[in-house]
This record gives structure tokens, sequence and C-alpha cells, in this order.
């Protein structure tokens, strides 16, 4: 069993307002990302979401997302990442962990991912965006435990780069998918030409 975890806790700072709520093409940021885990079979889909959420829940309204509150979003990204990874069901063998905030995830990355996991054997799956490593990254089970030791704002970035041998990269010729981090990223990002 394969999980999605989506972080969407954060609390918006530099945009000034709550940014996985903004229009990204007729349908929240929010909505957006979790529609594109969805869309390639993932057995269950957690959306980690601050104390605060109830917009969250009606913008992922009518979809198959189950949510997990990380009291502390202040404290930075890793305690979104380990509240996730805490409420896994049981017999989950794998996590793919991807930023609420980062709509434009072309649909072919997470499905390259999922096999590359399966057939590469190795513990962590990764794409490489033009050779700069990128998000949603996938981790094994076996690295749970040291994923809910993190604290800080960096996510599960240092588990990544602890040993290079247990990480497979998947190339894509193509830029990195942007967050949406600020005003002007969302004005320079604009509305998608394509459906995420």
């Amino acid at each position: 069993m394969i999980a999605g975890i989506v972080l969407a806790a954060g609390l918006s700072r530099r945009m000034g307002q709550a940014k996985l709520l903004l229009d990204w093409g007729g349908r929240p940021v929010i909505r957006r990302t979790v529609e594109c885990l969805a869309s390639v079979g993932l057995d269950e889909i957690l959306v980690v979401v601050g104390p605060s959420h109830s917009d969250l829940e009606t913008a992922l309204d009518g979809l198959a997302v189950r949510f997990v509150v990380n009291a502390h979003p202040e404290a930075g990204q890793a305690g979104s990442v380990v509240a996730g990874i805490r409420a896994l069901a049981p017999g989950t063998h794998g996590a793919l962990i991807a930023l609420g905030d980062q709509p434009t995830v072309p649909r072919e990355v997470i499905p390259a991912l999922l096999r590359a996991f399966g057939e590469s054997g190795r513990s962590i799956a990764a794409p490489s965006y033009r050779g700069i490593r990128g998000n949603p990254v996938l981790f094994a089970a076996s690295l749970f435990p040291e994923i809910v030791a993190l604290d800080g704002d960096q996510g599960a970035r240092s588990v990544v780069d602890r040993d290079p041998a247990r990480v497979m990269l998947v190339d894509f010729d193509m830029p990195m998918p942007q967050d949406l981090d600020t005003p002007e990223d969302y004005e320079r990002l604009g509305s998608p030409g394509q459906p995420v």
C-alpha cells in the first residue's frame, strides 16, 4: 500500500493570505494538487493541515482524503511530515510526500516515481528536473523511523541527503515545478495553461 501525504499546514506568511485557497484555473490550489495525486491510484491520501482548517476541508469537498492535524505548524515543515507519517495506516509500505502549494507538478511525474520505486529496489524515489532534485518524493516504510525523528523547517530533505545510494533519481527534461510562496510567484505563474 502506497499513500500520498500532502503538506498543507503552512502559514502562508510570504503570500499574505491563504495561498492554498487561491484560484488556480477555476479551482483552489490545494484541490489541483490533491486531484493530481488522486488521479494516479494511490491507496490513500492524507492532507496535513493546521488547527484551523475548515476552509481547506471545504476546498477538498468530495475528494477521498483523510485530514491529519499538525497542532504546531509554526514549528516548521518537519512537523507536518512527521504528523503525516505517524497517521499512516498499518501496512503502508511507501509514502509519497507532496507540497500542497505545488499545483504544477506534471501528470507523468508521480507514475514515473511509482514505477522507479517498484523496480529499483531503492528506498527513495525522487524526481530530478534538468539535474535539480525536487518534489514530490516517495519513501519506503523502512525510512519512516528516520522521518519521524525530524524537526525544523527542512521537511525530509535530510533523509534524502543522508545516503545517495538509497535514492533512485528519475530524470525529467522539464523545469522544476514552482511553489506558490509569494504574490509574485502567483502572478508570474498565472492560471494553468493546461490541466494539472
